[in-house]
């Protein structure tokens, strides 16, 4: 599953994994999504729809590109840094360019598209 990001007249895509919770993403593209900058690392924004964790990992470590789920707070993570294991947090893919997008992306709307 390829998915396109746009911000700014600029473009990235992604692909995603093959797990439960990405596929539950990808059925709720296209979206709009208002981005913040957290922690200095990641951008985030809340999903219209939780995700599902069955099946996957209790948590994972995030790398700079990841596009992860942080379930205790329903919110789309993309890192544009390294980051450390978290509890609850489920990777959903990754972008195909450099994090370095993810990190240009100002606070604002970003549009996740399927490609």
């Amino acid at each position: 599953m390829r998915i396109k990001f746009t911000h700014n007249g600029e473009t990235a895509y992604a692909l995603l994994d093959n797990n439960p919770a990405a596929i539950q993403f990808y059925k709720q593209l296209p979206l709009t999504l208002n981005m913040e900058d957290f922690a200095a690392a990641e951008k985030i924004a809340t999903l219209p729809k939780p995700l599902s964790q069955q099946g996957l990992s209790a948590g994972t470590d995030a790398k700079a590109g990841d596009i992860t789920y942080y379930a205790p707070w329903g919110n789309l993570a993309l890192f544009y840094k390294n980051a450390g294991y978290a509890n609850g947090l489920i990777k959903l893919g990754a972008i195909e360019q450099t994090p370095q997008f993810f990190k240009h992306i100002e606070q604002g709307k970003v549009l996740i598209e399927a490609d």
